[in-house]
């Protein structure tokens, strides 16, 4: 399926950096983290526990939908999406290649 420039506008893809990470009280396979996105502090959900440890994850700057709709996932309320690219048996999660601050656009 094809969007047109005007949609892909409307995609807020911003820098975050990871600040914790704790393990889904309900789900076996989800981390709940709380990122900083600029000033701004968002927890989200994410199935990436099989590929990450916890130590990976904290610190590292990662890419993420901000503006993505809230959802709850097994009672745990995600306020964005991380970006990640998955092969047969791997998931590898999009991050910056330099350091930038968190909060920065991507676009």
């Amino acid at each position: 399926m094809e969007i047109n420039f005007k949609e892909w506008q409307n995609l807020d893809l911003r820098v975050a950096e990871v600040l914790e990470v704790e393990d889904h009280p309900d789900a076996d396979k989800l981390y709940v983290l709380k990122i900083k996105i600029g000033e701004d502090e968002r927890t989200i959900v994410a199935g990436v526990k099989k590929h990450y440890t916890k130590e990976e994850l904290v610190g590292k700057k990662i890419v993420v939908l901000a503006n993505l709709e809230p959802a709850v996932l097994r009672g745990v309320k995600s306020e964005g999406m991380l970006l990640a690219a998955s092969g047969e048996d791997s998931v590898v999660l999009l991050s910056v290649d330099k350091d930038i601050e968190s909060g920065s656009k991507i676009g």
